[in-house]
């Protein structure tokens, strides 16, 4: 396999892609400014819950985590965070994106320390942010644990449609508590009506300034 390549968005901040897949880790319109729309503002601010338990499939680039926990540290809310990974980046490809120089310098040993936490066990990161890393394969993953808000950030179905099975959106269901939020970047309508049964309400928003057109938020 080619190693990941980093390259630079539109808004200046940096993503990787991968040539074997021909895909992605973040929008090419803009990776920080997609993260922080799909997922800060249109599903993490759209709960009230505190502390607010998130689950993200595909921690990736440790973006959405890092602008999360950044979050709770700004707003004084706690945030217990777990991460569902198939294939973690070693923190050298992490750190080659430089995100804390472009989003907080002051912040650059946080960011190492998401990718350097210990794998499978929960790790207190800062008095409002507990990270928990699981490594394995969301398609046998089962959930035991309740979740607020969902960042559902897997590549895109033509690369990964196992990954936006009907079925991974009924079990995604069951394991959020009423009022449940998921966000995601894809709004084709096939996975829209596949959240739509699998008991979400489904939504329709503009997608981030610049970038992809719409957005979906999903409630339970």
């Amino acid at each position: 396999m080619h190693p990941p390549i980093p390259e630079i968005t539109a808004d200046g901040s940096a993503t990787l892609y991968l040539p074997d897949m021909d895909e992605h880790y973040h929008s090419v319109k803009g990776a920080v400014g997609e993260a922080r729309h799909v997922y800060l503002e249109t599903a993490l601010h759209a709960t009230t819950a505190s502390p607010v338990r998130v689950l993200e499939i595909g921690f990736g680039t440790g973006l959405n985590a890092f602008l999360t926990a950044l979050d709770a540290r700004h707003s004084g809310r706690p945030v217990i965070y777990t991460a569902l990974e198939r294939y973690p980046l070693t923190w050298e490809t992490a750190a080659a994106l430089r995100y804390p120089e472009h989003i907080d310098p002051q912040q650059a040993p946080l960011f190492r320390q998401l990718h350097e936490a210990d794998w499978n066990r929960a790790v207190t990161l800062t008095p409002g942010f507990t990270l928990r890393k699981v490594e394995t394969d969301l398609t046998r993953y089962r959930f035991t644990d309740t979740f607020d808000v969902v960042y559902f950030d897997a590549f895109a179905p033509d690369k990964q449609p196992e990954m936006w099975d009907e079925e991974i959106f009924v079990r995604i269901a069951a394991a959020l508590a009423p009022g449940g939020v998921l966000g995601t970047y894809c709004a084709k309508g096939e996975v829209r009506r596949r959240l739509q049964r699998a008991g979400f309400t489904v939504e329709r928003l503009p997608g981030p300034v610049g970038g992809k057109r719409e957005i979906l938020r999903a409630r339970i």
